[in-house]
């Protein structure tokens, strides 16, 4: 596999995540209303897709440890088309739900083994750069998502929006199908031995390194998905924008994504992993603020609950490249159980802060501003603290990838 054939698979594979929530939230408020249904069960279709997202990884890590990563994306992307092609059919918000669930199964698989396959072929501190390439192009899928969602759910419908993640899923597994090489240079024969996989899972918490990295992946997510979960009603309900202005949003916060890792990518080689989260946390803190500033003094309105949001999304460019690939680096013969671990507690924050929300939303902006101000007191606490004392990886073989590439 050549290096972009590997970066664009990547980015297909990592922004599956993205376009499965992206596109889906300007339809979000008309799908509650087509279905009578409450604010709190539309929730249910993002949260709990998000939990058993993160929950199948624990499996599908281990999995392809034993295996491999081919046969494990394969089972994954095919099964995300055919759960997608379920929610566009369901009849009702209850069976959508479940569709949802079975959806973010099979997209555990996708996104745990992109994870993995960056640290099969890198060393950790090439592994952070290949990760800022890689989540570039799902921050372009996100840039595209978003306005498109807005579009297809003002002009045809929830459905339609549904409908394009067959066609996003089909593509994927096509391409997988017919390009993807293993990438695992040596299967581990014991991985899901249960004695095993316990020791495993204990060495890998056990970790500094790990437990920075994660804690910062868990704090940069959180922030994006109290986003997620509760900004198309804020914009459109609260604040009164369209869907299609409401998608402009979203391509917005998705541009200052891609600006964010392209600037890790050039902090990185100047500064270092250190240096680097320390700017990010800056970054984090200063957005965290403004926002909680401009709101509680009754300045509300879409620029200045933006503005802010900018910088924290440019930090999570930084955050994520590097949390993603910090928390895998110290295990190669293991990283697909590290890539699980760690997408699992960040999809539990994300499920515990979507429930918060489904409660707390209350037609005003303060629950997402609370939101944003917690988890940028988080990322600072962690980027100053944990990371600058764990932060940079031991010492291995840079530059070239490792196994087939």
């Amino acid at each position: 596999m050549s290096p972009f054939l590997v970066v664009a698979m990547l980015s297909l594979m990592l922004g599956m995540q993205a376009v499965t929530t992206d596109l889906y939230l300007p339809a979000l408020p008309a799908l509650t209303q087509g279905f009578g249904a409450q604010m709190s069960q539309a929730q249910l279709t993002l949260t709990a897709m998000l939990l058993s997202f993160g929950v199948s990884q624990m499996a599908w890590g281990p999995l392809s440890d034993r295996w491999g990563r081919r046969p494990v994306l394969l089972v994954g992307v095919w099964a995300y088309t055919l759960t997608a092609l379920g929610c566009t059919l369901a009849p009702s918000i209850d069976t959508l739900i479940v569709m949802r669930c079975l959806q973010g199964v099979a997209m555990g698989a996708v996104v745990m083994c992109a994870r993995a396959i960056v640290r099969d072929l890198y060393a950790p501190t090439e592994g952070a750069r290949a990760m800022s390439k890689a989540l570039t192009g799902l921050g372009i899928i996100a840039c595209t998502s978003a306005p498109l969602g807005g579009v297809l759910a003002q002009q045809l419908g929830w459905r339609a929006v549904l409908s394009f993640l067959v066609a996003y899923g089909l593509a994927t597994a096509l391409l997988v199908q017919t390009r993807f090489r293993e990438s695992i240079p040596q299967k581990n024969p014991g991985a899901l031995q249960v004695r095993v996989l316990l020791q495993t899972w204990l060495t890998i918490l056990r970790h500094p390194s790990f437990r920075a990295f994660a804690l910062l992946s868990m704090g940069a997510f959180g922030a994006l998905f109290s986003f997620l979960a509760s900004s198309s009603f804020v914009y459109i309900q609260v604040l009164g924008l369209s869907k299609i202005a409401y998608g402009f949003v979203l391509f917005t916060i998705s541009l200052a994504y891609i600006l964010g890792t392209l600037l890790c990518r050039r902090l990185l080689l100047r500064l270092g992993i250190r240096q680097t989260i320390r700017v990010g946390a800056s970054l984090s803190l200063t957005g965290g603020i403004l926002v909680a500033v401009m709101a509680y003094s009754d300045v509300i309105s879409v620029p200045s609950l933006l503005g802010p949001f900018y910088l924290i999304m440019i930090a999570h460019g930084i955050h994520q490249p590097i949390g993603q690939s910090g928390a895998v680096g110290p295990f190669p013969q293991a990283a697909g159980a590290a890539s699980a671990l760690s997408g699992f507690l960040m999809t539990v924050v994300a499920f515990a802060i979507g429930s918060w929300l489904g409660w707390r939303l209350d037609g005003t902006v303060f629950p997402l501003v609370e939101a944003l101000l917690f988890w940028s007191l988080w990322i600072a606490a962690v980027g100053w603290t944990l990371v600058q004392r764990h932060g940079e990886p031991q010492r291995e073989l840079q530059g070239e990838p490792r196994g087939q590439s």
